[in-house]
């Protein structure tokens, strides 16, 4: 029996229903802890990638989890023809490590689900969706017709700044699912693709359709049952030595990163801070450390107000909790520390002393709104590290996916 290593990372949680679906299909499924003897990974015939919160999205959906050492083992038997499917968080995970779309580079962004300006948050509903390539094109492609299934995901728009990629993944058939109505057309309408994916695109394979990922929940609904029938049978087919032959895309250096600009300064800039231990924070600086062994991290809220002085943001519990965080505001070179308890501002050092500000602003900017207009984002200030070493582009994006932020020095 064809044996599926399901990968868990800390915060998955639906490596049960996956577990299932794959009994339910005929495989033997073997669930494989992030952190257990990689040896486990090689004698699986497939993986599978599950839904959840790996990391709890620390940082962003699927970031961390891209950059543990054990995805080199994934991307190595992913090299070797073995099919590697991931589901939601799975999916995240695979577009952070560049095995989604073209197997090398970061080429695309599972960004937040956004609709023009607006953010609809994050979606738990059904959705329809099918099969907009060859029956034999990927691994779970060998189905036909619209089938009904649960999205459940805060960053689930797949989007990308890579000039011709869209075109590419189109006339190669690495669109394997779309999202359509109940009829099966296909349509960007928000009532059909809720999330704001370009293109209505649910689900993107690799060029040689080894390695799909997927937005939509295929495990949690009986309907899902012929995609992983599908998976089955690209294994069967494998292992008899008839499976699809394929072109190996000839390996392409990624696009740089954008360099880091100098950003302008603004009239009033707001950065909160936690008094608590910022988890996230502390989970960002250790994967940037693989990069940048000695450098230290401290992550801030950002708000920039279009007008007023900032008041509306420092009074609203949902931008800022006193009892757990601290709030600094900037007018030029000048810092103030704001005293909640009298409600006025008092004198305190400079927050970036000795030390490199980036900022991290998402597009479109869906927390303008929540501030009365302006901009919103988040604040890296760095320390231990030269200002060079943070223009290397694997900690850049580590920081910062460029397909759906911007990122730039703080003056």
């Amino acid at each position: 029996m064809l044996q599926v290593a399901v990968l868990s990372f800390p915060g998955n949680n639906c490596e049960v229903e996956t577990i299932r679906a794959l009994r339910r299909a005929g495989m033997r499924p073997h669930f494989f802890r992030w952190n257990s003897d990689v040896q486990e990974l090689r004698n699986a015939d497939g993986y599978v990638l599950p839904g959840g919160f790996s990391y709890e999205d620390r940082g962003r959906s699927g970031m961390v989890a891209a950059r543990d050492p054990v995805m080199d083992v994934i991307r190595e038997e992913a090299a070797g023809g073995k099919p590697v499917i991931g589901i939601c968080n799975g999916a995240q995970v695979l577009v952070e490590s560049g095995l989604i779309p073209l197997g090398e580079g970061l080429r695309m962004s599972l960004a937040h689900n956004a609709i023009g300006e607006h953010a609809p948050g994050f979606l738990n509903e059904w959705v329809w969706m099918q099969p907009t390539c060859d029956r034999q094109r990927c691994a779970t492609s060998d189905w036909q017709g619209p089938m009904y299934l649960p999205i459940a995901h805060g960053e689930g728009r797949f989007t990308t700044r890579d000039v011709g990629l869209m075109e590419e993944l189109r006339q190669n058939g690495q669109i394997a699912f779309s999202y359509c109505d109940e009829e099966g057309n296909v349509s960007e309408d928000p009532s059909v693709t809720p999330n704001g994916s370009l293109y209505a695109i649910a689900g993107i394979c690799n060029p040689e359709g080894n390695v799909v990922a997927l937005m939509p929940h295929p495990e949690r609904s009986p309907e899902g049952l012929p995609y992983f029938a599908s998976f089955k049978r690209w294994m069967e087919r494998r292992a008899s030595g008839s499976g699809n032959a394929v072109t190996h895309r000839a390996a392409q250096q990624a696009p740089a990163a954008p360099e880091l600009p100098l950003r302008s300064a603004r009239p009033l800039e707001i950065f909160i801070d936690t008094i608590i231990t910022n988890n996230e924070e502390r989970t960002v600086e250790q994967a940037a450390r693989r990069v940048a062994p000695s450098i230290t991290l401290r992550q801030l809220k950002y708000f920039a107000p279009a007008s007023g002085d900032g008041r509306n943001i420092l009074q609203s519990f949902a931008l800022f909790n006193p009892n757990k965080e601290v709030a600094y505001i900037r007018r030029g070179s000048s810092v103030a520390l704001w005293n909640a308890d009298a409600g006025q501002e008092e004198p305190a050092d400079d927050i970036f002393a000795h030390a490199t500000a980036l900022l991290r602003r998402d597009e479109p900017d869906t927390g303008s709104a929540a501030i009365g207009g302006g901009e919103t984002g988040v604040c890296y200030v760095c320390s231990n590290v030269p200002e060079a070493a943070l223009r290397d582009q694997c900690l850049r994006e580590i920081l910062a996916n460029p397909h759906a932020s911007t990122l730039e020095i703080l003056p």
